[in-house]
């Protein structure tokens, strides 16, 4: 069979989305959002080291809404990620691997980290007392 004439190998208009291979690819955007908020906070970080006026433009991008659902999403990313990481230790301990096992800790992961954030930034409003 001549090379230009295989068939290609099977892609994602070819395979359904399963649960895993969802969660895998948003631990991996996950992941770079982790990076990109990272940068943030060395912003901030820098903003502060540099004065009262850098660290006041710095709060106020931080505090408008847009920096705050970018915060959220970072927030949510750090315990996605988080449990996602754990689920990943007990799989390289050799557990977890059956299918219908698979598939609750992954929407056990998914919720525990919407509970994670939701609890975090509650008791930041409760804290700040905004």
């Amino acid at each position: 069979m001549d090379s230009a004439n295989r068939p290609l190998s099977p892609h994602l208009q070819v395979y359904q989305p399963q649960l895993t291979s969802v969660l895998s690819i948003l631990h991996r955007m996950t992941g770079v959002w982790l990076g990109v908020g990272t940068l943030v906070l060395a912003y901030w970080l820098i903003a502060a080291v540099m004065g009262p006026e850098a660290y006041g433009t710095a709060q106020d991008i931080i505090g408008s809404w847009l920096g705050l659902l970018f915060l959220f999403g970072w927030s949510y990313a750090l315990f996605y990620h988080l449990c996602n990481g754990i689920r990943h230790l007990f799989w390289d301990a050799g557990y977890g691997y059956d299918l219908e096992v698979a598939a609750r800790s992954g929407w056990a992961m998914v919720l525990f980290s919407i509970i994670l954030t939701v609890l975090a930034w509650g008791l930041g409003i409760i804290a700040g007392g905004g």
